[in-house]
């Protein structure tokens, strides 16, 4: 019985030094673990705690290199990929689909996005975009906790006024890749555009639930930047958010 008992602690022992986080992801999990500890900390309140249980949980992954998430799941991030053949590992990552018809022809809003540097016009979190050279930019992106994360991208497939494809380059912080099409809508409608992308979050899986703690969350965030997209195209204004309006005296 004993030696039974010490056999499944000596398994057990075994995977949690399994070492299944990237050594970027390792790095990300301790800086973002240290600010949302001392985040949560000075909150003082449940929700406080929370973030710095969390928090506590990242410096954890970070330093051991084991997510028994990752171990759960199936998941192993310390095993590298080409990224020339998998631009982003679909079951680690983010996936977001989403589409809006706006009233200006497929040719304006191509040539309006293919240049990359009008992107912080409409995209909230992004900081700024520096167009490299032709296919190559760079992009400052807002990330929680009001840090930043720079990377740099390369057009990888481009039909003119159809569709524009872009991807991370091998040593991004984010293993990103993503698309934009346009296509006329039914009856004259104007222009549907459909945005594709697919992201691997600094922290993996659990870089999502700490996007959405602070009000971060992927999905509604492309909603909300094609919707600005659509009210800058037709009327060369972008709505304010809540966060840019200015305090009633609060």
């Amino acid at each position: 019985m004993d030696m039974g008992n010490g056999g499944r602690m000596h398994r057990d022992k075994e995977q949690m030094s399994i070492v299944n986080v990237s050594g970027r992801e390792r790095l990300f999990s301790l800086i973002g673990g240290a600010l949302l500890s001392l985040f949560g900390i000075a909150r003082k309140s449940r929700l406080g705690a929370l973030l710095a249980l969390l928090g506590g949980y990242l410096v954890r992954r970070g330093t051991t290199g084991h997510d028994p998430v990752y171990q759960r799941i199936g998941v192993n991030t310390a095993v590298k990929t080409n990224v020339e053949q998998v631009s982003v590992p679909h079951q680690q990552g983010v996936h977001i689909h989403k589409s809006l018809t706006v009233n200006r022809s497929p040719a304006e809003l191509y040539d309006f996005w293919r240049n990359f540097e009008n992107l912080p016009r409409f995209m909230k979190n992004v900081r700024s975009v520096r167009v490299l050279s032709p296919t190559r930019s760079h992009w400052v992106v807002e990330a929680p906790a009001g840090a930043t994360v720079e990377w740099d991208a390369e057009i990888h497939h481009e039909v003119p006024n159809e569709v524009i494809g872009w991807r991370t380059l091998a040593d991004a912080q984010i293993a990103h890749a993503g698309s934009v099409r346009f296509a006329p809508a039914p009856g004259g409608r104007g222009t549907e555009v459909t945005v594709t992308m697919e992201y691997v979050p600094p922290a993996g899986p659990l870089g999502v639930v700490v996007a959405k703690l602070f009000g971060k969350e992927p999905g509604q965030q492309i909603e909300e930047d094609l919707r600005n997209f659509k009210q800058l195209m037709e009327t060369e204004e972008v709505p304010a958010s809540p966060q840019d309006l200015p305090s009633m005296g609060m």
